[in-house]
C-alpha cells in the first residue's frame, strides 16, 4: 500500500479489484479545503480510461509484477503467442491486453511480458525497432531539405514522417512510444 501522494504515471494500481495503469495525475488543492489527488487511469484487461479521485490521505494498493523475458511467435486468430525463454512455455494474450503493441509484433521479436498473480496482464516492448520501409513519395528536384518531412508506410503499417533522402526499401529506427522516426539504418 502507498499514499495517494505517491502515484507516479506508469504504476500499476489494483482499483476496485482490476488493475490499473496509471496514465496521468493531477494534485488538485481548491482554496482551503484538503487537497486531492486526481488519477486518469487504464484498466490493463480491456483498455477501458477512467478518472478517479483519491484523497490525500487515502492508501492505494500498488500492484506487485513479476516480469519474464519471452519470445512474440505467432498470432492465432485475436490471440497471439508468446514463448517463455527460459523454460519454453507458451502463453496466449488477447489484442486488447496488447494495445498498440500488436503493430510492433514481428516473429521472434524479444519482449517483456508482466504477470500479476501467474496470469500475463500486458508486454513491454523494446524501445526501438527497425522497420524496412514499403511505400513512400519519391523525392523531387528543388524541394528544399528544411523540415519537409514526407510520409512513408511500413511493413507493420503503421505510416510515419521520414526525410526526403528516404526511399522505398530502406530500414528505418521507429521510436515504439510515439511511432516517429528515429534514423536510417542498414
Amino acid at each position: 500500500m502507498i499514499q495517494a501522494t505517491q502515484i507516479r504515471p506508469g504504476m500499476i494500481l489494483v482499483h476496485e479489484g482490476d488493475l490499473y495503469r496509471v496514465m496521468a495525475i493531477q494534485h488538485v488543492t481548491p482554496g482551503n479545503k484538503r487537497g486531492k489527488m486526481q488519477v486518469e487511469m487504464r484498466r490493463l484487461k480491456d483498455g477501458t480510461k477512467i478518472e478517479y479521485r483519491y484523497r490525500s490521505e487515502d492508501s492505494v494498493e500498488k500492484a506487485t509484477l513479476e516480469q519474464r523475458d519471452m519470445e512474440y511467435l505467432y498470432k492465432d486468430g485475436e490471440h497471439f503467442c508468446f514463448m517463455d525463454s527460459s523454460n519454453y512455455e507458451q502463453v496466449h494474450l488477447s489484442s486488447e491486453m496488447l494495445g498498440t503493441a500488436v503493430h510492433y509484433l514481428q516473429p521472434n521479436t524479444k519482449v517483456v511480458v508482466d504477470l500479476y498473480q501467474d496470469a500475463p496482464v500486458g508486454v513491454e516492448i523494446p524501445s526501438t525497432m527497425d522497420l524496412k520501409v514499403v511505400e513512400t513519395e519519391p523525392v523531387f528536384k528543388g524541394a528544399t531539405a528544411a523540415s519537409s518531412y514526407k510520409p512513408a508506410k511500413l511493413e507493420n503499417g503503421i505510416t510515419v514522417k521520414v526525410p526526403p533522402f528516404v526511399k522505398e526499401g530502406d530500414r528505418v529506427r521507429v521510436d515504439t512510444a510515439t511511432d516517429e522516426y528515429l534514423e536510417r539504418v542498414n
